[in-house]
């Protein structure tokens, strides 16, 4: 396992590029079994990470840095290497972990200090994961309820998608970029997500020139655009973010999304 705590990528992980030998049913129920023997053994490692480390192994984990294995490996001498490589794969596979990077939150090492923040590319993995969890999930529902179940998970991973465009320091194209998939659907959902931030930017845009140029009060300006002071603000601010994207100074090409709040 690499020493990096990411998640294999969605397509790496999807069932479609398993080995060709994994997909024989014959060998399905020794696989299963094998797995869950795994997940026995490396159970009590992980429960020893949560105890010493309870805000980056607990049931609400922060990012780990990238290399943290090599750290963990030097703290913990007493846990076997292979055991423990095989305990922070499952911990970063976790939908808890998921979720967590999911949301851009920073990545911190064992000192709880962050020391990094997390790249667009691994925010938008960490989603279709997440997405994907989700329409496996839709296809154990009764059939009655599987089409409005993977409607729901479309609808919750294209406004994740927004809620990442809008908080990463990229700019919407750049995010996009950032986002490899080789999925077709989910590439036609990040486009489509990516004109509607475009087309929503330029409209706040339009109204921050408006606020700047009226010379009035937040809640006059609100009252004139038929808003409430809370929607005005939202879009204001969002004008202002996307213009600080923009502005020569920022350095955003290298810069990752601010924690946004992800739920499963």
């Amino acid at each position: 396992m690499s020493e990096s705590p990411v998640a294999a990528s969605p397509e790496e992980a999807s069932p479609q590029n398993a080995p060709s030998h994994l997909e024989s049913p014959a060998l399905q129920p020794e696989l299963a079994a094998k797995g869950k023997s795994a997940r026995a053994d490396v159970r009590p490692i992980l429960q020893e990470l949560a105890q010493k480390w309870p805000q980056l192994f607990g049931e609400r984990p922060l990012p780990l840095k990238r290399g943290i294995f090599s750290d963990l490996a030097q703290t913990c001498p007493h846990i076997e290497v292979e055991a423990l490589k095989q305990a922070l794969g499952m911990h970063t596979r976790s939908t808890r972990y998921l979720q967590a990077i999911a949301a851009g939150q920073p990545r911190h090492d064992l000192q709880l200090h962050a020391v990094e923040d997390i790249a667009a590319e691994h925010v938008f993995h960490a989603l279709t994961e997440l997405y994907r969890r989700k329409l496996r999930r839709a296809e154990r529902a009764a059939p009655a309820q599987q089409s409005a179940q993977q409607e729901q998970a479309r609808q919750w991973l294209a406004k994740r998608l927004g809620l990442a465009m809008e908080h990463s320091a990229l700019s919407v194209a750049e995010f996009v970029q950032a986002a490899h998939t080789r999925d077709a659907a989910i590439a036609a959902l990040l486009q489509q997500v990516a004109e509607q931030q475009t087309q929503r930017g330029a409209r706040d845009e339009a109204m921050l020139r408006a606020y700047e140029a009226g010379g009035v009060s937040l809640e006059d300006f609100a009252e004139m655009y038929g808003l409430s002071t809370r929607e005005a603000s939202a879009i204001l601010t969002r004008a202002r973010r996307l213009a600080a994207k923009q502005a020569p100074t920022a350095t955003g090409a290298d810069a990752a999304p601010a924690s946004t709040a992800v739920s499963e």
